[in-house]
């Protein structure tokens, strides 16, 4: 999947799961201050994240995640295991 898809990808579920507005996501936007989610909303996205590529985050790039882009760029890292 392409870094374009990725967001595609990456907002539809943000705003599905936490109600913002996809017109307002970028990928600088900050999980935590410009999307008000907290660290039990960004284990909640970790989990649906899980489900849905099969590929599990390693808790220390998922500590290392602020903004959507980082999302994506973890996302694009992960191997199957």
């Amino acid at each position: 999947m392409s870094k374009d898809e990725l967001f595609a990808w990456v907002t539809d579920l943000l705003a599905e799961m936490f109600e913002l507005e996809k017109s307002t996501l970028t990928l600088q936007s900050n999980l935590y201050a410009d999307l008000d989610i907290d660290s039990i909303d960004a284990v909640d996205l970790a989990v649906r994240l899980k489900q849905m590529t099969g590929l599990r985050l390693q808790p220390e790039v998922f500590k290392q995640i602020r903004t959507i882009d980082d999302v994506i760029e973890a996302l694009s890292n992960l191997k199957p295991e």
